[in-house]
């Protein structure tokens, strides 16, 4: 077995374009996508016809060869994708962004031809989301129906993935020292509990926030509880999670909110306020919940980054 030698390494040593190759498929852990969420986005013409375009972005793609590595593709500006129409039949297309190094497929010339380029791949069945038989990466899947010439939004559906999405994640815990009712006007969402409160920090590259939130050991007192819990992250407000009691002593319970946001791009690279919301329902239960000591509320946040 013969050492590929690391490139750009040493001065005066001789380099193969695999040894970069290679350096790359490493530093990815051998992941294959676009580089970041808006990354070579598949929208219709600005004026629908048959075609699509490419936006601006950046990919890399694993060789489907062992030891074959991987390459890195950008685009600049939008590129224009020609999208036959179809005849009496529907037809799905899948669009690739293919690599065709002739040391291992195709015969193409790298001094005159590009080797990376914009793939439609026609008459795919139509769950078809990756080829391995060649050395691409999906960008979308196009579903024509018959006797169609324009490319509309609603044909084309996104199969990008981040090849190294980002996470960022943080726990944060509050202990209640004093005693709190949920507020006296029950039947409408309120902050509660007080602590429950937190201001975070929104990556600027975060796409989606999963927020779960548990409170452990609320205090339920003499009578039947009802009430509704949701988490709120800025402006949006998570479906609510029930609290459903028909005991009659004092007793203690756990509640877990959890959901995922989509967060939109103004919230990125801002401040957004995390809290605890509560509507307690009288119509169903007459017991008081409460926090009090013993009482924690525990954030678990985390922030990731996906394909917008």
């Amino acid at each position: 077995m013969t050492l590929v030698q690391p490139p750009m390494m040493v001065r005066g040593g001789n380099h193969s374009a695999r040894a970069m190759r290679l350096m790359i498929r490493d530093l990815t852990r051998g992941r294959q996508g676009i580089a970041e969420a808006s990354d070579l986005k598949v929208r219709p013409l600005e004026t629908p016809g048959p075609g699509v375009r490419v936006g601006d972005g950046s990919a890399l793609i694993h060789g489907v060869r062992p030891w074959q590595g991987a390459y890195m593709q950008s685009n600049i500006g939008d590129a224009m994708v020609d999208v036959p129409p179809t005849g009496p039949f529907a037809r799905t297309d899948l669009l690739v962004l293919r690599v065709e190094d002739p040391e291992y497929e195709g015969e193409r010339d790298p001094y005159q031809e590009d080797i990376g380029y914009f793939h439609l791949v026609q008459g795919v069945d139509q769950d078809t989301n990756v080829l391995r038989e060649m050395t691409a990466i999906p960008l979308a899947r196009i579903t024509l129906p018959r006797n169609t010439a324009a490319v509309t939004a609603d044909m084309i559906t996104d199969l990008r993935r981040v090849a190294n999405p980002r996470t960022e994640r943080t726990l944060r815990t509050v202990h209640p020292k004093d005693t709190e009712r949920v507020p006296a006007k029950h039947g409408q969402w309120a902050n509660w509990p007080k602590e429950a409160a937190w201001e975070v920090d929104v990556p600027a590259w975060a796409t989606k926030a999963t927020l779960v939130v548990t409170l452990s050991g609320l205090r339920a007192e003499a009578g039947r509880i009802y009430a509704e819990l949701r988490t709120r992250l800025g402006e949006r407000n998570a479906p609510p999670t029930v609290v459903d009691d028909d005991g009659t002593t004092t007793r203690r319970s756990n509640v877990t909110l959890a959901d995922t946001f989509n967060l939109p791009p103004t919230y990125r690279g801002t401040r957004q306020h995390l809290g605890v919301q509560i509507n307690q329902i009288d119509k169903y239960g007459d017991g008081d919940l409460t926090v009090t000591k013993g009482t924690t509320v525990t954030a678990d946040i985390e922030f990731t980054e996906s394909p917008v």
